[in-house]
């Protein structure tokens, strides 16, 4: 069975025991979450719409940390006008425990 879950504004495919990668939520290490399912599918049915908000996925925080860090340069031709800025961007890690239907 697999789910697509909505968090951070991004859409994510997961499956049972599935770590992934996304912005930071307001939660601590090693507490679960539950996540918005838009779709779910098995072997026999597909979860859409009104249907989908019967199941749940279940997701354990991993770790928080920040990503790599990204260079950004611009500068003017010829006019001696340079910026160089930096930014590293905020990640929560989760590990899918469950995805049931109720």
């Amino acid at each position: 069975m697999y789910a697509i879950v909505k968090t951070g504004g991004k859409q994510y495919k997961v499956t049972e025991g599935l770590i992934f990668e996304t912005e930071l939520l307001n939660a601590e290490v090693d507490s679960t979450v539950e996540l918005e399912v838009v779709l779910a599918a098995d072997e026999n049915k597909v979860f859409v719409g009104n249907d989908a908000t019967s199941v749940k996925v279940q997701a354990t925080v991993v770790e928080h940390g920040k990503g790599k860090k990204i260079n950004i340069f611009t500068y003017k031709a010829k006019k001696n006008i340079r910026k160089r800025q930096g930014h590293r961007q905020p990640y929560t890690k989760l590990k899918v425990t469950s995805i049931t239907v109720a």
